[in-house]
């Protein structure tokens, strides 16, 4: 159960990465278990605030209860030990399903007891799926305003999710942001937009202009460098998932103002995120177990996704050049030393 306050969540994710873990599934659609520890170690390694299991990166709304159980309860024991204990968060997305879309109550309530095996799971922090199955409804910035005070009720800190649309996501307006960042449990809110600067720009200057205590976390994997300088405060990102080292040095780089090193990794971040973000944009899940290959985290046979696209042999050949070459910069080598 989490005993954290919203202050005290956001306090430890400010200036931190926070990567959206993916699961490794074998062809048959099985989690590879082992697989998973070996990931798990690989994360403990990494200079992280945390991560975020349940996630869309982690297909946490297809996932079976029993999966996503095994998932978390994985996570909040392997990330929790030595050094780090008690130190790191655990994040789980929270959402809702209903056999009939426009049952609303039926949908929250599947969100609330999504909600209540992540509380007694471990986690410390909610991540809020997007009802996307209530945007069209009569009255939907109240149904919408409603799922999350229900939630907020748990007494869990909350983390707002904007995203767009074409993802299952919501134009959030500016008069019902407000009120969801009104929310006390609300630590943040962070930003998927994928190709829309202008709706991040919006919504960041909203939160620094109204909500200051709020944090804006950037979930914009093909404009990471970018999302600080409009003012994001801390990264919850699918793309953190894999060459972890390299994004967390971006953001110390930016939050310690040395522009040079920022620049530089600013251009190492962009080359992987070019040959994992990129058209048809659901087979990133895919590509970034591809890297964790490539990384020598897991093998091959483990980096499926039951419900992402086919890809090319070729964009798997891609993505190991470039994870190759970025892990033999001086940087990478700096931080596998420390």
């Amino acid at each position: 159960m989490s005993r954290l306050t919203p202050e005290q969540v956001r306090r430890r994710l400010d200036v931190g990465l926070v990567p959206a873990v993916p699961v490794p599934f074998n062809r048959e659609a099985v989690i590879d278990l082992a697989a998973q520890e070996r990931y798990i170690d690989y994360m403990r390694a990494q200079p992280i605030a945390g991560v975020a299991v349940w996630a869309h990166t982690g297909r946490g709304l297809l996932l079976s209860r029993e999966q996503r159980l095994r998932v978390l309860e994985a996570w909040s024991e392997g990330l929790q030990g030595g050094r780090t204990r008690g130190r790191r968060i655990i994040v789980a997305g929270v959402g809702g399903s209903s056999a009939e879309p426009s049952d609303s109550e039926a949908f929250i309530q599947s969100a609330l007891e999504m909600a209540r095996d992540a509380l007694s799971g471990g986690a410390h922090c909610l991540l809020m799926h997007p009802p996307g199955c209530l945007r069209n409804l009569p009255e939907a910035e109240d149904l919408i305003f409603d799922y999350h005070r229900q939630l907020a009720a748990l007494g869990m800190p909350l983390i707002l999710f904007y995203l767009y649309e074409a993802a299952g996501g919501i134009a959030y307006s500016p008069a019902l942001l407000r009120r969801l960042l009104a929310l006390p449990e609300v630590v943040g809110i962070k930003l998927a937009t994928l190709d829309s600067v202008m709706t991040f720009q919006s919504v960041a200057n909203l939160v620094a202009r109204e909500f200051r205590r709020k944090l804006v976390i950037t979930g914009e994997d093909r404009f990471l460098p970018y999302s600080f300088m409009c003012g994001a405060h801390a990264a919850l990102i699918g793309m953190g998932s894999a060459c972890t080292a390299l994004q967390a040095e971006l953001m110390q780089a930016w939050f310690g103002r040395r522009a040079s090193a920022f620049l530089r990794l600013a251009n190492d971040v962009e080359r992987l995120a070019q040959v994992t973000f990129v058209s048809p944009m659901e087979g990133y899940i895919r590509r970034m177990l591809w890297a964790l290959v490539h990384l020598g985290v897991i093998n091959r046979e483990s980096a499926y996704d039951p419900w992402g696209p086919s890809l090319d042999e070729r964009e798997f050949v891609a993505i190991g050049k470039v994870v190759r070459a970025l892990e033999k910069l001086p940087a990478r080598r700096r931080a596998r030393s420390r």
